[in-house]
């Protein structure tokens, strides 16, 4: 093997990973910090961690908040949030340091755009949903969405849509447990039910999120489970293993691990895009007619 050849397969693989967004210190919720180690901004670091260990990895805290100081459910938040941290992917592609960018966040917000971004530099770009969909059409023929909250369903419905999964799509499933805002006001939101649950204590949301998996499985034919929020993608182990215990072999997946492998994946392969789906403006060849 030639000296360039195994400093290739030896090389550390450099990713981004880019958070949807930023609230500011003044927010009265903040779903993370905005500074300190990288490992403390990264939602349930201690699972994700030994998907990381073979890559030298940096992550963005993400483009300031201009939807409101609050986090992210209405698909016109999903909208300004994704137009914002599309000049953060374009820097870290421009730049030639990272061999993928990972976009965090369990809505996608601008993954279309940044892909199209990505591929003018030859880089690949993944998101949580998108990962999720398709490791789950590996496993299974359906796969549930259990999500948070009706308005996030809906941008959960319309990524499905997007991504061409409509048929591998049994149901979404609506845990109405909705992200600590000023529209869940009064309401029972996620806020403290993943440290109830560590602490052993009930968590309202682990129970839905149970019963509302057993439904999936029981009456809309899912085969595989996927988490539509990253405020919620710390269910996977607990929900898991409650699964297990009733006797029900199904995989239950979380948008980091399946984005951050899914970038590995294409790393490796050497692949990002095509380049007839995301085209080069203006491009080598075109076509004529395009059939959707």
């Amino acid at each position: 093997m030639g000296g360039s050849e195994a400093s290739r397969i030896r090389k550390r693989l450099r990713f981004l990973l880019v958070n949807a967004f930023s609230l500011s210190e003044r927010a009265a919720y903040r779903p993370r910090p905005r500074s300190g180690p990288k490992e403390e901004q990264l939602y349930n670091y201690a699972e994700v961690a030994p998907v990381l260990e073979d890559v030298d990895w940096e992550l963005h805290p993400g483009a300031p908040a201009t939807h409101g100081d609050w986090p992210v459910e209405l698909r016109e938040e999903f909208a300004i949030t994704g137009v914002n941290r599309l000049p953060i992917v374009r820097e870290a592609c421009a730049s030639g340091r990272y061999d993928a960018v990972v976009l965090l966040g369990g809505g996608d917000p601008g993954f279309w755009e940044a892909r199209e971004i990505g591929h003018r530099h030859g880089v690949p770009v993944t998101a949580c949903a998108h990962a999720q969909m398709h490791i789950a059409g590996m496993l299974g023929a359906r796969f549930s969405v259990i999500d948070i909250s009706e308005v996030h369903n809906m941008r959960m419905a319309d990524l499905v849509r997007l991504y061409g999964m409509t048929e591998r799509c049994a149901s979404i499933r609506n845990l109405d447990h909705p992200l600590p805002r000023p529209a869940a006001a009064g309401r029972n939101t996620l806020l403290g039910e993943q440290e109830k649950a560590a602490r052993g204590e009930a968590s309202s949301m682990l129970e839905a999120a149970v019963a509302e998996s057993v439904a999936a499985i029981e009456e809309d034919g899912a085969e595989v489970l996927i988490l539509g929020c990253s405020a919620a993608y710390w269910l996977q182990g607990p929900l898991q293993r409650r699964l297990a215990a009733l006797g029900w072999d199904v995989p239950v997946l979380e948008g980091y691990r399946c984005a951050i492998e899914m970038a590995k994946t294409l790393v490796n392969l050497r692949l990002d895009v095509s380049g007839l789906a995301f085209p080069h403006d203006p491009p080598k060849r075109f076509r004529r007619r395009k059939r959707v």
